[in-house]
C-alpha cells in the first residue's frame, strides 16, 4: 500500500510539472510594461476616424476619375475580407489564462485588410510627412531581445532586464529608427521589414493618417483563418505542410540558439510568407500585431488614476520569438496583450478599412 501511494504521488507530481510548464511557458512579450510613474496618460483614444470619407477624399458614389483613383489607392495591397458569420476562439485552449476559449460565432461586415504588415519604409513616409514622434522616442527607450545585443551592451544593461523574461533588455535609444538599440545602425537595410517598437497609440496614428483603422480582434482572426473553420493556422492544421516552412518563428532552443531553418534570423521582409487564400502574408509569425480591442472591455469606462498603467490592448499572431515548447501563440486563436504605450522589437501592426 505504501509503495502504491508513493507511485500515485509521483504521477501527481509529474502532472503538476507538466501543467505548470504548459501554462507558465512564455516569451515574456506581454510583460513589457513601462510602468510610468507620475504621468497622466492622454484621455482621448480615437480608433476610427470621425469621418472616414473625408479622410480618404473618396465619396460613396465616385463622381470623377480622381475619386476613382483615390479610392483605388486607398485599397492598394489590401484584401477584401467577405462579411458573414465566422467562428473565432477555440474549445481546446492552450493558454487558458489568455481567454482563448470558447469557440464562438461572430458576425462581421465586409472589410479590407492590409496584405502585409506595415513596413519600415511605409512608416518612414508617415514620419517624414507628419513629423510624428513615437512613444518609444518620447520615453527614450524600448525593449530589445538579447540576441541583437553585444556582450558589452548586455553587461551594461543587465539591471534593466525584465524580471520575468530576462532575455528582454530595456535599451536607451531603441526605437523604430534603431530597432537594435544600436545608434550606428538604422533601418536603411531593412526598409522592407515590418516596423517595430511601435505602441498601440503609434499604430492608431499611422492608420488614421492612411484613412484606415486597426482591425478588431474578430476581424483579424476571421481573416487569419482564411475562410476555414477551427484550423490552427491560416493554411490548415499541419505546421509544415509538405515539410515547407510557412512562417517566421523560432527553431532551436530558446532564448540562446536560433537554428534559422525558416531562413530568418530576426524579422523577415513583409512579403516573405503568403499564408492563406485571402492573400495575407505573415499574419502569424514575424511580429505581433496590434488590434483595436481592449483586453478587458471594462477598461472602456474605467477611471484611471494619474500615473497608473494605461489599458491593455489585444495583440495577435505571435512573432519570430515564438516556439511550441514555450510560447505556442502563432495559432489563429491565440492572443496576448500589452499596455497601449508598450513597444518592443517584435511588435508591429497592419491596417484595416471599411469596405463602404
Amino acid at each position: 500500500m505504501e509503495q502504491a501511494n508513493r507511485y500515485s504521488l509521483f504521477w501527481v507530481f509529474l502532472g503538476c510539472i507538466l501543467v505548470f510548464k504548459l501554462v507558465s511557458s512564455d516569451c515574456g512579450c506581454n510583460k513589457l510594461k513601462r510602468n510610468v510613474e507620475g504621468q497622466e496618460q492622454p484621455k482621448d483614444r480615437i480608433i476610427f476616424p470621425k469621418d472616414a470619407s473625408q479622410t480618404r477624399g473618396a465619396s460613396d458614389h465616385a463622381e470623377s476619375l480622381l475619386d476613382l483613383v483615390e479610392h483605388s489607392k486607398l485599397f492598394e495591397e489590401m484584401s477584401l475580407i467577405p462579411g458573414g458569420e465566422y467562428v473565432i476562439g477555440t474549445n481546446e485552449p492552450i493558454f487558458v489564462n489568455d481567454r482563448e476559449a470558447p469557440a464562438r460565432p461572430v458576425t462581421i461586415s465586409d472589410f479590407y485588410l492590409d496584405q502585409y504588415e506595415v513596413s519600415n519604409e511605409q512608416f518612414k513616409a508617415f514620419v517624414d510627412q507628419t513629423g510624428y514622434i513615437t512613444e518609444a522616442e518620447k520615453y527614450g527607450d524600448s525593449f530589445v531581445f538579447q540576441q541583437l545585443l553585444t556582450d558589452e551592451v548586455r553587461k551594461q544593461y543587465e539591471d534593466f532586464r525584465v524580471a520575468a523574461a530576462p532575455w528582454w533588455y530595456k535599451i536607451r535609444g531603441a526605437s523604430w529608427k534603431h530597432p537594435d538599440g544600436d545608434m550606428t545602425r538604422d533601418i536603411s537595410d531593412r526598409l522592407n521589414h515590418p516596423v517595430v517598437h511601435v505602441s498601440w497609440n503609434d499604430a492608431v496614428a499611422y492608420c488614421q493618417w492612411k484613412g484606415k483603422r486597426l482591425p478588431t480582434e474578430a476581424e483579424w482572426e476571421s481573416a487569419c483563418r482564411g475562410g476555414r473553420k477551427q484550423k490552427l493556422f491560416p493554411w490548415g492544421n499541419k505546421l509544415m505542410p509538405k515539410e515547407q516552412h510557412m512562417m517566421n518563428i523560432w527553431q532551436g532552443k530558446f532564448p540562446d540558439s536560433n537554428l534559422m531553418e525558416d531562413g530568418c534570423d530576426t524579422t523577415c521582409p513583409v512579403t516573405s510568407f503568403r499564408q492563406n487564400p485571402f492573400n495575407l502574408y505573415n499574419i502569424v509569425g514575424n511580429v505581433w500585431e496590434w488590434t483595436a480591442d481592449l483586453w478587458d472591455p471594462k477598461e472602456a469606462t474605467a477611471e484611471r488614476k494619474p500615473g497608473s498603467d494605461p489599458p491593455n490592448r489585444v495583440k495577435k499572431g505571435g512573432s519570430y520569438l515564438c516556439h511550441e515548447s514555450y510560447c505556442y501563440r502563432y495559432r489563429c486563436a491565440a492572443r496576448s496583450q500589452n499596455t497601449e504605450d508598450s513597444s518592443a522589437g517584435n511588435l508591429g501592426f497592419r491596417c484595416a478599412a471599411d469596405a463602404n
